[in-house]
């Protein structure tokens, strides 16, 4: 049996996920999270063919040392491993690789001083990531472990699509560019969607959004990303839940001027009050539904501008692709609002995009089409799994160092 732990550490938590690769199957998962608090919580849950079973455990996790000694000796007394010593891999979600990896990358020391380098494109996210690694190595040093990077998919974006018109030394000296997010789940539902068309990847035109609380759109030309929403950092693009996405740059400007505040409480409010919950106060969008079917007009408006947004990048994608074979929704938002797919494609049938009604109040844990039969374009609901991806990406880059 291939095991493989996929670990993703975040500044005060660690969740991760063990995979029998023979299958594809998850033997165990959780998460221990409010690393550093008085009292951390472990929530560890083991899978079998007769179901899930979930433990709880309440106890003081002092640091990221401490909560992956917690995480192996759970797998251990689970059954899930016997020791450490028998896992095939470890693969790490790192948010940020910048320029300089494009593929899965097995960790050695010259690499995870590449991605401290990256700290400063990802400070909220590629310390945790660096930590996560840091101690996984510490721990368990004879096992191979690789980083699979959220940036790496979206590497083959042409010049025209990644450069911004500013200066040539900013990127140059500053590394100022659009990198992109979520790649590894942009990657994952386009190589499901094939399956579900029965196409080569190669050959498919794709739109993907991955709708969540943080929320992404991608260009996909013949199984390569070359243009996606999210910028230099996570906040460009789409409405999210808390982050504005696209927004005129005077803005920041201005509000220096008038408001007298200085950048990090504009930073702080773009990513953490902005969004659904900047324009009406909550940023589930399960609360947004709910207010708005009570009358909450802000509700309704926010609805109307999440909406806006991705029917404007959809549209977009497709002149840049020329030709669409296929748009998939998935994240939490894309796999589950019936409502807010039915939006996003209403007014795009001389797209050649056409929804059927009856197939889009489908629900389901598996991929399915919600596009009418005479549809030119497939509309797709795909569930994301990035942790498998990780999984998938960490084997293949193993299988290639050995040969």
């Amino acid at each position: 049996m291939i095991k493989v732990l996929v670990i993703n550490s975040g500044s005060s938590s660690i969740k991760y996920q063990l995979f029998n690769m023979d299958g594809g199957t998850v033997l165990a998962s959780g998460a221990v999270e409010r690393i550093g608090e008085a009292q951390s919580l472990h929530r560890h849950r083991v899978h079998s063919d007769s179901g899930i079973t979930e433990s709880r455990h309440e106890q003081a996790v002092a640091d990221h040392r401490e909560g992956l000694s917690c995480i192996g000796t759970l797998l251990r007394e689970s059954g899930a491993v016997t020791e450490l010593s028998e896992l095939f891999a470890i693969g790490h979600r790192v948010v940020h690789g910048g320029e300089s990896f494009r593929e899965p990358t097995l960790i050695n020391a010259a690499v995870l001083q590449q991605v401290r380098d990256m700290i400063p494109l990802a400070p909220l996210h590629n310390p945790a990531n660096v930590m996560g690694i840091e101690v996984a190595l510490q721990q368990a040093p004879d096992i191979p472990q690789v980083a699979v990077f959220d940036t790496a998919f979206h590497q083959s974006l042409p010049p025209h699509a990644w450069r911004y018109a500013l200066p040539d030394r900013l990127y140059t000296e500053q590394r100022i560019r659009r990198y992109g997010f979520h790649g590894t789940s942009h990657a994952y539902v386009a190589k499901q969607a094939a399956i579900l068309l029965g196409k080569p990847l190669a050959s498919l035109n794709l739109v993907t959004l991955h709708l969540g609380n943080g929320a992404s759109a991608a260009a996909i030309a013949q199984g390569r990303s070359v243009d996606t929403s999210m910028g230099m950092t996570p906040l460009e693009g789409l409405i999210m839940g808390t982050r504005c996405g696209d927004l005129d740059p005077a803005i920041h400007f201005y509000l220096g001027r008038t408001t007298g505040m200085d950048n990090d409480a504009i930073e702080s409010m773009l990513n953490k009050e902005s969004g659904l919950k900047g324009i009406c106060g909550a940023n589930d969008m399960r609360e947004v539904h709910r207010l708005a079917d009570a009358g909450d007009a802000q509700a309704r408006l926010a609805l109307d501008m999440y909406c806006y947004r991705i029917k404007k990048y959809i549209g977009a994608y497709y002149a840049v692709l020329g030709r669409l074979d296929a748009v998939v929704f998935t994240g939490g938002i894309g796999e589950n609002d019936i409502w807010m797919r039915a939006q996003c494609c209403s007014g795009l049938e001389t797209l050649g995009i056409t929804l059927d009604a009856q197939k889009n109040a489908s629900t389901g844990n598996e991929a399915f089409d919600i596009h009418d039969a005479a549809s030119p374009v497939s509309l797709l609901v795909i569930p994301t799994n990035e942790e498998l991806e990780i999984a998938l990406q960490t084997v293949g880059c193993i299988r290639n160092t050995e040969h």
